[in-house]
């Protein structure tokens, strides 16, 4: 039996990880999947991946609704914890469609929805699976899931109407941007900038960040040239690596990560910001780096 869930495992975090936003409560709720998977009598699951799909499905979504609260408490932004997507961690991110499924930006704007709006969305869009497979996971009927789904995908599509950049594009906006904010060149960040870019940033209250969104060019782009002159700059090693399947800008300091700057990008203009620099957000990832 646990060889079988582990077949399963990986499938299940990205199931998670999309409904919750957090590494950390996926990794939770696929660990109390596999409590009940091995008290399961094996006769009564017909299908290991079906089974284990609306266990987890519905796990998350008891976590969802705790979750919510404690982020409404939350100090400053909540952003989603971010995940290095290189080595497959969330699954194939070989289409825009699914690079966009596992977006900072996508799993922001999933926040919106009821939690049964968001499973719905995210087992059809993101897992291809019908909607009598999802009533069946969820305990609704397949009408009511059907009208779910057109809910959740209009009020996705309504706000995601942007042209989404290849990666190859993407990862040179990135460059262009991380040279820019690291040598304080306030022009070559305002010609990256869209005039009405938005710049979140979620420090959690423990690190230094901006608490509310800073959105318009001029002021974004003089948020980004102020740190440039923040003394520890000078020690900060930057690369890029995939993250949430799009190239973005990671930030150590003497060795650990400090910052991750996620950019959502329309053409050749940078539309969203999200910095992220609470270390417990950060953990996930650092671990992935080791």
């Amino acid at each position: 039996m646990p060889e079988v869930f582990e077949q399963h495992r990986a499938r299940l975090f990205g199931v998670a990880y999309r409904l919750l936003g957090s590494a950390a409560e996926a990794e939770d709720a696929v660990q109390d999947a596999f409590l009940r998977w091995h008290d399961a009598d094996p006769d009564d699951i017909e299908v290991p991946a079906a089974w284990l799909t609306k266990v987890v499905a519905n796990l998350c979504l008891t976590r969802l609704t705790s979750a919510r609260a404690r982020r409404e408490r939350y100090v400053g932004t909540w952003l989603p914890e971010p995940v290095l997507t290189g080595d497959g961690a969330l699954g194939p991110l070989e289409t825009v469609e699914q690079r966009d499924s596992v977006s900072l930006g996508m799993l922001v704007l999933l926040e919106r929805l009821t939690p049964v709006e968001r499973a719905v969305f995210v087992l059809r869009e993101a897992f291809g699976h019908h909607h009598r497979e999802i009533a069946g996971m969820l305990d609704i009927d397949e009408a009511h899931s059907r009208q779910l789904h057109s809910r959740a995908r209009k009020h996705v599509t309504d706000v995601r109407k942007r042209f989404k950049a290849d990666k190859a594009h993407h990862r040179r906006i990135v460059e262009r941007f991380l040279a820019a904010t690291l040598t304080g060149d306030l022009a070559g960040l305002e010609e990256l900038l869209a005039e009405d870019v938005v710049s979140w940033a979620d420090g959690g209250g423990t690190v230094t960040a901006a608490r509310r969104p800073i959105q318009g060019r001029a002021k974004v782009a003089r948020y980004l040239h102020g740190v440039h002159s923040r003394p520890e700059v000078a020690f900060v090693r930057a690369e890029i690596a995939e993250v949430n399947g799009a190239p973005a800008a990671l930030l150590r300091l003497s060795g650990t990560l400090a910052a991750i700057f996620a950019l959502e990008v329309d053409g050749d203009l940078i539309t969203d910001i999200c910095l992220l620099v609470n270390p417990s957000k950060l953990a996930f990832a650092t671990a992935q780096l080791r």
